[in-house]
């Protein structure tokens, strides 16, 4: 189907008739390996965006890039900066107030609460991985909340604990190993994991398996076929759409009903398929287009329907520009990046009826934002992102770790509407501070804990000024947070969960006793 001019990076049209999509059509819905473009390969290494950020803006008939960290008018800057490099992570003082990590970890609690001061929240509890894994260790999967259940898988095993004592609720083992999951759950605490065909090491993974994240039941369990060099390399991208289950991959998605393991959708006809969704509220799909040299090349952001998999409707990308990662559904954000020249970076806002909302420009530069192919995890989700938060007026990151004095960094804050820069704020005392949602028209985020300072959980109004913390940390578990290299960070119900996003070992059994789960507060 021929398609119309489109504006800025693109327009919204219906797939259907091929017309542009006014605002008012679709209102807003409420709240280093082998790579291929339009979809992720296995072995690729992550690479953490720190370079500042390269903005795509129109001038004229044509696309020039300017690079932030002068000022937000637009102007071209000569050369990007370039990212702190990261702060190397000492291993935690065995014995102590930081607690011995070879210790069981009722013993490690007591020893790191018998050294909290006032003002200080307590450690709840901590999970070591307990799991033998083999040499090249496996990914942690989750957490994911059901309940007063928090929920991790890894290798073989999907466990559950009390939120609120860290107690085993259920452990499930599963027959085949698992090989990707979806960052979220359905409402009601199902999940839907990719596991591998059978046991054999070169085994497909091209397998589902559902499992009750409320009882630890397993449930249905279903297998699909890769078809083609595209699919059978290419990792998963997997989401949860209310009761749908997305599986994306380099040349086609495919959508399955949770609640009973039904094929919804499939591969669609024409050359442009999703190769990701985001989890969410609603289902936004990053869409590559077959070119006549074999690869896939032209790519679209689509918000599509979760049961049927049809475009509702398509913002098409300028030539050379690829779906980074999903930021936000709601609001819409999206990473891009240049397929030829990955240090091209642009943030684009859209509506949420797919139309140009605006680009993001200006701040301080050097933006560090960690998503899943740039842990240590080998998930490739486009919604894994650690380090963004948005609202529906307000975007915020944050810079890498001042390079010199190894510690501290600023928050950034940017005007959804005009795309420009806002306000900037340091971390608190500082420390390094990491965006992770905007709740009650403040940014939350967590402070990294640092020699002499525990981490925690600290606020900033949606205005800028001075963070405030809500959930210290003590200065007795600062080898306990340090142990977490990357991890992912969860706060909820006034507790902070750190959970490992991959676990492995060195010599003998350290994978066993290796701190997977940690909560402080409640």
């Amino acid at each position: 189907m021929s398609q119309p001019p489109q504006g800025e990076f693109g327009a919204p049209y219906d797939p259907a008739t091929g017309r542009v999509l006014t605002q008012q059509q679709y209102a807003a819905p409420g709240p280093g390996g082998p790579r291929g473009p339009g979809g992720r390969f296995r072995g690729r290494t992550g690479k953490t965006v720190g370079a500042v950020l390269a903005v795509a803006l129109l001038a004229g008939g044509g696309i020039w890039f300017a690079t932030s960290g002068g000022g937000d008018d637009g102007k071209p800057l000569a050369g990007p900066t370039h990212s702190a490099k990261p702060t190397v992570k000492p291993s935690p003082t065995k014995g102590g107030a930081t607690g011995d990590p070879v210790a069981s970890p009722e013993e490690q609690v007591r020893t790191i609460n018998a050294g909290v001061e006032p003002g200080e929240a307590k450690v709840a509890w901590i999970q070591k991985g307990g799991v033998d894994l083999p040499r090249n260790g496996s990914d942690v999967f989750g957490p994911w909340f059901a309940g007063d259940t928090v929920a991790k898988a890894m290798f073989y095993t999907v466990s559950g604990y009390s939120l609120s004592d860290g107690s085993v609720r259920w452990n499930l083992r599963l027959s085949t190993q698992m090989c990707a999951a979806p960052s979220q759950p359905t409402a009601d605490g199902k999940i839907v994991l990719g596991v591998r065909h059978d046991t054999a090491d070169d085994a497909d993974c091209d397998t589902l398996q559902m499992v009750d994240l409320r009882t630890g039941k397993a449930g249905w369990r279903k297998s699909y076929v890769r078809k083609g060099l595209w699919d059978g390399l290419s990792d998963l991208v997997m989401s949860t759409n209310g009761d749908t289950v997305t599986v994306g991959r380099t040349s086609r998605t495919e959508g399955f009903r949770i609640s009973d393991g039904k094929r919804l959708f499939g591969e669609r006809t024409g050359k442009c398929q999703p190769f990701g969704v985001a989890s969410g509220p609603v289902a936004i799909a990053a869409v590559s287009c077959h070119t006549a040299d074999d690869q896939y090349k032209d790519q679209q952001v689509q918000r599509i329907d979760p049961v049927t998999g049809k475009a509702l409707w398509t913002y098409k990308l300028k030539k050379k520009w690829e779906v980074g990662q999903i930021y936000s559904v709601s609001p819409l954000v999206v990473s891009l990046k240049q397929l030829e020249d990955p240090d091209k970076w642009a943030i684009l806002v859209l509506n949420s009826d797919g139309t140009y909302r605006t680009q993001l420009s200006g701040g301080p530069g050097g933006y560090q934002v960690k998503c899943d192919g740039d842990l240590t995890s080998l998930s490739r989700n486009l919604d894994g992102c650690v380090g963004v938060a948005a609202d529906a007026h307000t975007f915020c990151m944050s810079t890498g770790t001042d390079a010199v004095a190894g510690h501290g960094n600023k928050i950034v804050a940017f005007d959804l509407t005009t795309g420009k820069f806002r306000w900037s704020a340091d971390g608190p005392d500082g420390q390094t501070a990491v965006p992770l949602r905007m709740e009650g028209g403040k940014l939350l985020m967590y402070v990294e804990a640092m020699k002499g300072k525990g981490g925690g959980i600290a606020t900033l109004p949606a205005t800028g000024g001075t963070p405030q913390f809500v959930l210290h940390h003590p200065v007795s578990g600062i080898g306990l947070e340090r142990d977490f290299i990357e991890p992912r960070i969860t706060y909820t119900g006034g507790r902070t969960l750190l959970t490992q996003t991959r676990i492995s070992g060195i010599t003998g059994d350290d994978e066993v006793d290796m701190r997977s789960m940690a909560v402080f507060g409640g």
